[in-house]
């Protein structure tokens, strides 16, 4: 791989970093001041740090094979990647093509020993577990089910138990009806508490979240009755679906079997090769949110061949993050996915990748005509789906009352969608970006209005932040966007 025409922006750079500290003092080590011997080639980066040692830090990134990237620092950081790291991929993004390569020329045969033997080993080993992986894939798939027997059983005792805990859920449900809605306000949180117990207790954790979410409706303010009705009324749809879920067709009784928690393992999705589809990936977007105590990782992806987009969907417990896949946003990058069984399947398994990470162009899209539309046609089959990915093309962020609309860029007549309350926040970086004038944005459109992920400015607005025209631009909180911001 020639990292010379794979630079990446200080936006995909920044994107891998640990945390806002790590951020700020990488992008102070974004000069060439302190590094010496630097070089790129060979899909790798590495350099020598100065720092307040005799001895400066080693550092070098691998940006090549499917485990990319990769870092290796002889500084006492525990942060990966460090610091040192960050500000050495800073460096060589800033030296883009046609910028000269100052700060990190390509030297793809010099690459020093303490840098090659460290890439050498790295990448023989992944190459060992690739191939480990595959032949136990292959081992299973020809042996079979251990007990398929008494694997059926366990998947008939755990069907029973959802279905009585559907069932007891109908009950509750109904007794809050015939009480009337005003007794869930008078009642507070502790009713719904133990009935999402409930239905972990019968092994229906998606019933369990959706219970908790009824919950906080009486508390959500003006207009709360309407809106907790229309939320039985879903979670009174999702109970039917599973008590005859043998009578739906195979897409939909997939669905339903996803949001009550019935989920396929990840092996089993990428062992069927029908499912897998091999395209040219471009990293749309990234969101990590606290789901009590989970921490829920989203990256969404779409594919430049299949013009599909795909999501891929992580968590991480007990105050551990969850696993990255390292994918920086607005990154492409061949690799196969494997998707998910659903109506309309959107989750997959990131599976074997064929190229590394290296910048991508802006993304196709539509007009907020085509993503109200397509969130409403997604909606037939899966009338629990809370939003829809969507890239909106020539889109204007303009304020709205006390909140945000996206509208497109075609004058009084331009239709908006609202930006959803709890991202508004956001709405001011992208208004920068914009600068008044059109925008591609990412993100999810769903019932409750939009809400952005990513921004690829114009050429104009991309100029006049000093970026490269076309970039994408993560919209995050602000402690996420790192010290070049």
């Amino acid at each position: 791989m020639s990292t010379g025409e794979a630079r990446w922006t200080a936006e995909q750079v920044l994107g891998l970093a640990p945390d806002a500290a790590s951020r700020k003092a990488g992008a102070r080590l974004a000069a060439p001041g302190p590094w010496s011997g630097t070089g790129a080639g060979r899909g790798a980066v590495w350099g020598e740090c100065r720092g307040s040692g005799s001895s400066p830090y080693r550092t070098v990134v691998d940006l090549a094979g499917e485990a990319a990237p990769g870092y290796r620092c002889s500084c006492p950081s525990r942060k990966f990647p460090c610091k040192h790291a960050l500000g050495l991929l800073l460096l060589w993004a800033a030296d883009g093509p046609g910028e000269g390569g100052e700060g990190v020329p390509e030297t793809p045969e010099a690459v020093p020993d303490w840098a090659g033997s460290w890439l050498s080993g790295r990448r023989q080993r992944a190459e060992r577990v690739r191939e480990e992986a595959v032949a136990a894939r292959e081992g299973e798939r020809a042996a079979g089910p251990a007990d398929p027997a008494a694997a059926r059983r366990r998947a008939e005792r755990r069907a029973a138990r959802i279905a009585a805990g559907a069932t007891e859920l109908e009950r509750r449900l109904a007794d809050l009806l015939r009480g009337g809605l005003a007794g869930a306000q008078r009642s507070g949180y502790a009713g719904w508490d133990e009935t999402a117990a409930r239905m972990v207790d019968a092994q229906a954790p998606g019933l369990a979240a959706r219970v908790r979410e009824l919950g906080a409706v009486p508390g959500s303010g003006p207009g709360w009755p309407s809106r907790l009705l229309a939320e039985c009324a879903l979670l009174h749809l999702l109970d039917r679906a599973v008590l005859r879920l043998d009578e739906l067709p195979a897409p939909l009784a997939a669905t339903v079997r996803s949001r009550v928690g019935l989920t396929v393992e990840a092996a089993e999705v990428l062992a069927d090769r029908d499912a897998l589809v091999r395209d040219r990936w471009l990293v749309l977007g990234r969101e990590e949110a606290e789901e009590g105590r989970v921490t829920a990782r989203r990256v969404w992806l779409y594919g430049r061949e299949s013009g599909r987009t795909a999501l891929l969907l992580s968590f991480g417990t007990a105050g551990q993050a969850p696993p990255d896949p390292m994918l920086p946003v607005g990154a492409a990058l061949e690799a196969e996915l494997a998707f998910y069984p659903g109506a309309r399947p959107l989750r997959a398994v990131l599976g074997r990748r064929h190229t590394s990470p290296e910048p991508g162009a802006v993304p196709p899209g539509t007009a907020v005509h085509g993503a109200l539309a397509a969130y409403g046609a997604a909606l037939c089959d899966d009338p629990w789906l809370e939003g829809r990915p969507a890239v909106l093309t020539d889109v204007v962020p303009v304020p709205a009352g006390e909140g945000w609309q996206l509208a497109d860029a075609g004058g009084e007549d331009a239709l908006p969608v609202p930006v959803t309350a709890a991202t508004r926040s956001r709405m001011w970086r992208l208004a920068a970006v914009s600068g008044g004038g059109p925008v591609t944005v990412f993100g999810e459109c769903g019932h409750r209005g939009f809400t952005p992920y990513t921004v690829w400015p114009g050429t104009a607005a991309g100029t006049a932040e000093g970026r490269t025209p076309g970039a994408a631009i993560p919209l995050g909180p602000a402690e996420l966007l790192g010290g070049t911001a």
